[in-house]
């Protein structure tokens, strides 16, 4: 393990968390390792929230579900590893270690000193609280220590998370990893037409110059986007993955779809298909478009 990575410490409890009585301790743990059971079991099936309003990544006929706030924390992780040109691992990983230890949240508590998506310590190196609760800080700070973990790419997720995160729980990682491989695959644009989201009619109308300008910071800057006469945003990924702009196309589409609920978005489309709200689902689109660009269609 590299010793420039900063350390940290176990998970905590939420504050405020009182401590049990021997005896509801012990009922609480036998419980808990049967929830956990049940709970690998559901990462495994075709289920999600109870709420209708959720987004899923598709691989190999499982549909894997986020809630919609997920999704976007989901999106930012993905994108960034995209503008840096990491591999699509790099990306499960970083989904797997927020799944863990936020639920794709950037909360603002934790166990001693631990804030943010991935829990990171300010006594420990990672940087001030203000700095670890900006998540696009604190989302290039693991991926910077990631990097630094030799041969990442092909160590195990709980081995290559435990090595940047130093956990007490190292093992509970691995209970993420098949739901983090979808949306990493999907948000990566290593999948077509994977990702997609349930939601509600818009509430409001959206606005281009803020959609622009999430793109831009999730991407540091490495997407082109411009509004056309009728509002509709256009991305252009092509200068993404490598020059692989069918697979930079996707990763932007996908990106999206996953951030259509606060940016009000109806509709994404790229290549031959249109993610549609309305439908909640990607259908043939009336015409292609061309390798790396999408196009988005904001509630007017």
């Amino acid at each position: 393990m590299s010793s420039s990575l900063p350390p940290r410490g176990r998970p905590g409890r939420p504050r405020g968390a009182g401590r049990a009585a021997g005896g509801t301790l012990v009922l609480v743990l036998v419980v808990g390792a049967a929830g956990l059971g049940v709970a690998a079991l559901l990462e495994r099936l075709d289920v999600g929230p109870p709420s209708p309003v959720r987004c899923a990544a598709e691989q190999d006929g499982t549909r894997w579900y986020l809630e919609p706030d997920q999704a976007e924390t989901a999106a930012l992780l993905s994108a960034t590893t995209v503008h840096r040109q990491m591999p699509a691992r790099a990306a499960t990983i970083a989904l797997a270690t927020g799944l863990q230890e936020s639920k794709l949240r950037n909360i603002d508590y934790g166990d001693r000193d631990s804030v943010g998506i991935f829990q990171q310590r300010p006594s420990q190196g990672w940087g001030t609280v203000e700095q670890i609760l900006d998540p696009v800080y604190a989302t290039n700070a693991f991926l910077d220590a990631l990097d630094r973990v030799e041969g990442y790419e092909e160590l195990e997720v709980t081995v290559a998370a435990q090595r940047v995160q130093r956990s007490g729980f190292p093992d509970a990682y691995a209970q993420h990893e098949a739901r983090s491989r979808a949306w990493a695959s999907g948000l990566t644009g290593w999948s077509a037409a994977a990702v997609t989201c349930d939601l509600r009619d818009p509430d409001g109308a959206g606005d281009p110059a803020a959609l622009t300008a999430r793109a831009q910071r999730d991407f540091a800057g490495t997407v082109g986007a411009v509004v056309d006469e009728s509002g509709t945003v256009v991305l252009d990924g092509a200068g993404l993955a490598g020059g692989d702009a069918a697979r930079a196309g996707w990763a932007v589409a996908h990106w999206a779809v996953a951030v259509a609920e606060p940016h009000h978005v109806v509709a994404v489309e790229h290549a031959d298909q249109r993610w549609d709200r309305a439908e909640g689902a990607w259908v043939p689109a009336t015409e292609p478009l061309p390798a790396g660009q999408v196009r988005v269609t904001l509630a007017g």
